[in-house]
């Protein structure tokens, strides 16, 4: 007997089902079924890999969902039907494409139309869309099954009776063949009701999970879904026989009636359904004098490319031009071309800041000319075939860069512009990963988070060389210990090895936007992600279909990204405008109309960089970026662009890097595999550093096309063994016949092998480098105005605006002709805007927007009041505003936070302001009554501004810690002011670099922020984590057992300490370890003891170890 499932869930019934769509398929492979069905809770999100998957191994995919219907109409929010049920279950099988068609529709109407808890139909879709699909009558939690269990065999009836009618010929009743309490009483009455109307009857086994054995590991899955413990008794439980069963296994559970297995394998044979294979691009609006797109794409390219390089095209540039706009024309890809430069025109005639290229696009003439990138191709030498291969042809793919703060600007024009059904953002699933898995396990078995955490830790998961759980526990010597310490760890490994890679939750992409020639559930199935206030009106469309099966559907997509760095460059030039009435070099007076005409040869620019000066400047932030520049002393804007291209995992641990450096340094020979690739190589110095140059050795050496070339980088870049394989060889072959000795060419396969892997694409760093250098430049020459708009780009950063305030004191380090370090200054309600802005003096003032609790409305409130005239009392402050957009508390806020010091200091403000509130409060209240000034009448007296109360200051503590509360930082000062020699001592340890520093032992001088105090529940213990501060950021400490309560009396909010410690050693791919706590001492103890008199009599501009204070 033969069988095939019609009613299985996948990984994306997200927490629900735990198959994923590999195992199903081999499942269904082993078991020789001839076909299989998808049906996932609600949804089609696996639907099309799924498809795909199942073809290449010879399975039929039947393509369905188990949708949710409402008992009445999906609009309806409201509970009902039996058992005060919002949802019945109801299963649907794509027949034939328009079926599929259909199934898209329902699914995406689930979502669009009907969310209530879950995505719901209701009969009157299910009746409009029914062509080409196959319903089955679905689980326990079906209309019939609810009906029947209840009593209401007449409910029944009518529902079988309704769905027979509809969907003809094509509803099936359906029994399952699993243990669940009722389940089989359930399919006699389900077999009666079948005789009773004469409907067929078809076997499932609603299949949730692969094997008999994950039973375990899929009700651990429940449990994190549903965020319950393993042994709480009150929770939802699945029977263990919901596995694959193969069709032995099915017929024991219906002897006498074998039709319900053959029924599956007739509805099996009626399905039909192979995907079209094409490209569904929106026609873009061609105007009437151009016959096609493809005729106005060259107009416009022309008229761009004239404009960058004159009229008539030099010859170089006319050659590439008319290459590039063939291989655009002969792929069809016009469209595309004049969608993307229309909405980046759009965004650069609305003073969106727009990147320069991002990727392989920047490698494109083209792309140049239409203004789509704004990066020379041919005077930074990039490959057109990198980006878009005419012996490979795909979709290509223009990722694009806009202002961060606008880019929603961008997205909502395309919408206007082709549709709001018609673009829409993708959806990505995140997936349970090593670490995320065994905290998630570990807390339905009952482990502490404490004891997770650290299990989790031990697991490396740095980009490039994170492993599984099963390598760590084959692997690694502490995980391996930790699986057979005894039986409850290993569960807990066990468990995580089966769920691990597993769909966890669906969000949508950062960047990723589809644009459709028309509504998009046309083409792919769609959900919807609804506005901040839970409503759904003008929801955002998004496709239930990741990026890659959206590539493989032919549809239009591609990345809006939004860039804090393009704000920076942007509030800079208008600040810089604002204050010195144009752009120009401050050193020689040059002026230039936008940061595009800024030459990329300024000495002060890469003097900065190597010196170190790099905090702030894009892409090279990082300690790693910082030493390199400095190492290679870097002086040209190539050597921006090789090392955002080196400072990346393969490079470093190859040693390409360190190569470079020596060659460039005249340290080390520079020396060419071939003396034909000189000048491929000479600028990186002899070692391959870019995809491009993989490229163009083997066009240079082997007589590669570009295109075949292309196919080789791809074939590298991934690692496909066996593509490599054919791939170098064809290189070798070549090379011999063009007279390279074999061994020269072997030779070069291996290196081409090698380094290919690890190359980056040089027209992705190019761009990338183009803004690091303006970032860089506008540091050099405008500090002040470029850290204001810097620290505006992080205000909900802590960490990031404490890093920028001791970036603007170091800034004297690198730029020797500042002589003074630029001054933060606390917010002011007579000087700041929302964001930071520069004093007439050329220090930087807070924006009022960094104060707590005040928001965009009362800040505009503020500003708007200014326009009359500066505040000259607290009293004409509130008198001026509009007190209702700004409340008491923001009031104290923004006291706190020293916006309003020119009128008193605040002790005396904060006391004073009740009575000055109050009496502002009594005066609005009469003018809105038209009690105040009506003929003058109303009051017979004008009363005086109440005074401000004669007391004292706080103490700086007290200040500092209000200041901290209201702006979340320290700014008028900082607790460790009077250490601040103390601090140079121990440096370069701080917050920031503890990341560099895995597993050593470190010294730290800090002040306690926060305190919070855990309870094991374990074993009861008390332990502690501490969060500490320093000029540099903040850091986490964790004290546990004896050694928090040796010290937890010393570890108080505000107390300036020294902390001796340990960095964690699992942490280096981390931004921020913990440090594990060995020692605390009060800072000014250890200093009037005299311990630290060495260290402070060292030169503290020299660069200390840890060895200097062991």
């Amino acid at each position: 007997m033969s069988f095939v499932h019609l009613h299985t869930h996948s990984e994306y019934s997200l927490l629900d089902g735990a198959n994923r769509l590999s195992d199903l398929i081999r499942k269904a492979t082993e078991f020789e079924m001839p076909a299989l069905a998808l049906t996932d809770h609600g949804c089609m999100f696996g639907a099309w890999n799924f498809h795909k998957m199942a073809r290449k191994e010879g399975i039929k995919p039947i393509v369905g969902m188990e949708a949710y219907v409402a008992p009445g109409d999906r609009r309806d929010r409201s509970r009902g039907g039996p058992g005060d049920r919002a949802h019945y279950h109801l299963v649907l099988l794509a027949r034939d494409l328009q079926g599929y068609k259909n199934l898209c529709k329902l699914s995406s109407i689930g979502y669009t139309e009907g969310f209530y808890h879950k995505p719901r139909l209701d009969r009157e879709v299910l009746a409009q869309y029914n062509e080409g699909i196959i319903v089955s009558s679905a689980c326990m939690a079906g209309e019939v099954a609810r009906h029947l269990q209840g009593g209401n065999e007449s409910g029944a009836r009518e529902a079988a009776e309704w769905y027979a009618n509809v969907f003809d010929g094509r509803y099936y009743l359906e029994v399952q063949a699993h243990g669940t309490p009722g389940q089989a009483e359930l399919n006699q009455q389900i077999f009666a009701l079948s005789k009773e109307i004469g409907l067929p009857v078809v076997a499932t086994n609603d299949a949730h999970f692969c094997t008999a054995g994950d039973h375990e590991a899929h009700d651990i899955l429940l449990c994190i879904g549903l965020g319950k413990d393993h042994d709480d008794p009150n929770r939802m439980k699945y029977d263990q026989g919901l596995y694959f069963k193969n069709a032995d296994e099915i017929a024991e559970q219906f002897p006498a009636n074998p039709e319900v297995l053959e029924n599956t394998l007739a509805i099996a044979d009626t399905v039909d359904l192979v995907f079209e294979k094409k490209y569904h691009v929106p026609e873009f609006p061609v105007p009437e004098d151009h016959d096609n797109e493809a005729d106005y794409l060259e107009h416009l390219a022309l008229e761009g490319a004239q404009g960058r390089y004159g009229d008539p095209l030099p010859s170089e540039i006319k050659e590439r031009f008319d290459y590039e706009m063939g291989v655009i024309k002969g792929t069809g890809y016009a469209g595309y071309f004049l969608i993307t430069a229309d909405f980046i025109r759009w965004a650069r005639d609305n003073d969106i800041p727009v990147g320069p290229g991002r990727g392989s696009a920047a490698g494109s003439l083209v792309s140049y000319a239409l203004g789509i990138t704004n990066l020379d191709p041919i005077k930074f030498d990039l490959l057109f075939e990198r980006f878009l291969n005419p012996e490979r042809i795909s979709m290509p793919d223009i990722d694009i860069d806009f202002c961060y703060e606008r880019r929603s600007e961008v997205i909502d024009y395309t919408r206007e512009k082709y549709g709001r059904d018609a673009v829409g953002q993708i959806i990505t699933f995140g997936t349970m990963k090593s670490r995320a898995v065994i905290k998630d396990v570990g807390r339905v078995l009952g482990f502490e988070p404490s004891e997770t955490d650290r299990i989790a830790k031990l697991i490396p998961n740095a980009p490039g060389q994170a492993f599984t759980v099963q390598e760590a526990v084959d692997g690694l010597k502490e995980v391996k210990a930790l699986y057979k310490q005894d039986d409850r760890h290993r569960q807990l490994f066990d468990y995580s090895m089966t769920l691990e890679g597993l769909a966890r939750h669906s969000s949508v992409h950062a960047a990723g936007v589809v644009i459709a020639p028309g509504p998009i559930d046309d083409y792919v199935p769609v959900s919807t992600q609804r506005n901040s206030n839970g409503s759904d009106d003008d929801a955002m469309v998004v496709t239930q279909y990741d990026m890659n099966a959206l590539e493989d559907a032919g549809m239009l997509k591609m990345d809006f990204l939004g860039l804090k760095t393009l704000t920076v460059i942007h509030d800079s030039v208008e600040i810089v405008k604002a204050r010195h009435g144009k752009l120009a070099n401050p050193d020689n007076g040059e002026e230039y109309a936008t940061v595009d005409d800024i030459p990329l040869d300024d000495p002060a620019v890469y003097k900065m960089m190597a010196r170190g000066g790099t905090a702030g400047v894009f892409q090279f932030e990082s300690n790693l970026a910082n030493d390199k520049l400095r190492a290679m002393g870097c002086d040209r804007f190539e050597d921006l662009i090789a090392t955002n291209a080196l400072i990346r995992p393969g490079p470093l641990d190859s040693g390409m890097t360190d190569v470079f450096i020596e060659r460039k340094l005249g340290r080390q020979d520079v020396a060419y595999p071939h003396p034909d690739l000189e000048q491929i190589l000479s600028p990186t110095y002899g070692v391959i550093v870019y995809q491009e140059q993989v490229m163009r050795i083997a066009s240079e050496l082997a007589s590669f096309t570009l295109g075949e070339a292309d196919v080789l980088r791809k074939a590298v870049g991934k690692k496909n063994a066996e593509l490599i394989k054919s791939e170098l060889n064809k290189f070798v072959e070549r090379a011999v016949g063009r007279g390279i000795d074999k061994k020269i060419a072997v030779d070069l396969a291996e290196q081409i092998e090698t380094f290919g892997r690890y190359g980056f694409n040089r027209s992705h760093s190019a761009a990338y480098s183009l803004i690091s250098y303006h970032t860089a430049w506008f540091k050099a020459h405008y500090p002040a105005e470029f850290m204001a708009a810097l620290l505006s780009s992080v205000l909900d950063n802590t960490d990031s605006v404490v890093k920028y305030i001791g970036a603007c004191r170091d800034l004297p380090r690198f730029l020797p002709k500042l002589k003074d370090p630029v001054k933060v200054l606390p917010p002011d309600v007579n000087e700041s805007g929302w964001k930071f802005t520069v004093t007439p003096s050329g220090q930087v003032r807070f924006g009022l927007g960094a104060v707590k609790g005040v928001g965009h409305g009362a800040v505009q409130s503020v500003l708007s009041a200014r326009e009359k005239g500066a505040f000259t009392s607290l009293f004409d402050f509130l008198e001026r505003i509009d007190i209702r957009a700004l409340n008491k508390r923001a009031c104290e806020a923004l006291i706190a936070a020293g916006a309003l010091d020119a009128f008193g200091h605040r002790a005396q403000l904060t006391a004073g302001l009740e009575s000055a509130y109050s009496e502002v409060q009594i005066r609005q209240a009469e003018l809105e009554s038209g009690q105040g000034s009506l003929f003058g009448e109303a009051s017979a007296l004008p009363r005086s501004a109440p005074e401000l109360p004669r007391i004292s200051e706080w103490t700086e503590p007290d200040l500092l810690t209000r200041e901290k509360e209201s702006l979340g930082f320290f700014i008028s000062g900082h607790p460790l002011d009077q250490y601040r020699e103390v601090v140079r001592a121990f440096e370069p340890v701080t917050s920031r670099t503890l990341a560099d520093r895995p597993g050593q032992p470190i010294e730290l001088p800090c002040v306690v922020t926060s305190v919070t105090r855990q309870i094991s529940r374990k074993n009861n213990q008390e332990w502690g984590k501490i969060t500490v501060e320093d000029f540099e950021g903040t850091a986490t400490i964790l004290a546990f057992r004896e050694t928090w309560q040796n010290f937890k009396e010393i570890l108080t909010q505000d107390e300036v300490i020294l902390i001796r410690g340990k960095v964690s050693a699992n942490e280096r791919d981390e931004e921020d370890p913990p440090v594990f706590l060995d020692e605390v001492r009060l800072l000014e103890e250890v200093t009037d003891g005299g311990e630290l008199a060495i260290q402070i009599e060292l030169d503290t501009e020299a660069e200390l170890t840890d060895e200097a204070f062991a």
